[in-house]
């Protein structure tokens, strides 16, 4: 279980440094992430995940019940160290994937949050120098008006 959970943990981290630097992947992350988040993909998520804080849970408990044993001995007996060795690593490891599944699901979020603002800024620029250019045409057509308007009356006199 162990090689498991140092897997999954670099597998986290490494989406992470994915998620954090604007590289072609994570377009691709971000789309495979908008996926999961989906229909029922939410749900199998939050059932993995709720899955792990129970494993996780009984790993705290294990250490707990090992480290009151140890207390009550007086000869500290060498498998129950290594029992809580073990039983300290999975607990770790469960944690911080825990904690790395909840910072990806925020970077995820916070990305698609500032891709969004930085498309609408770009549309509110683009609207405002179109404005400004037609704003500026009617400005120059309105001289031309009051020249044609002059023309015909110096003619005249």
């Amino acid at each position: 279980m162990i090689h498991l959970l140092f897997g999954l943990a670099f597998l986290e981290m490494a989406l992470v440094v994915v998620l954090l630097f604007k590289t072609p992947l994570r377009m691709l992350l971000m789309l495979g992430l908008d996926r999961l988040k989906r229909g029922r993909g939410r749900l199998v998520a939050g059932t993995v995940a709720m899955t792990m804080v129970v494993v996780f849970s009984s790993a705290v408990y294990n250490v707990l019940g090992i480290q009151r044993g140890l207390a009550d001995a007086t000869i500290i007996n060498p498998t129950d160290q290594v029992l809580m060795a073990n039983s300290l690593l999975e607990a770790s490891l469960l944690g911080f994937s825990l904690f790395l599944g909840i910072l990806i699901d925020r970077l995820h979020y916070y990305v698609k949050e500032l891709y969004l603002l930085r498309n609408n800024l770009e549309a509110t620029k683009k609207w405002k120098r179109d404005y400004v250019e037609m704003d500026s045409i009617g400005s120059s057509k309105a001289p031309r008006q009051t020249r044609i308007e002059q023309a015909p009356t110096k003619s005249s006199t």
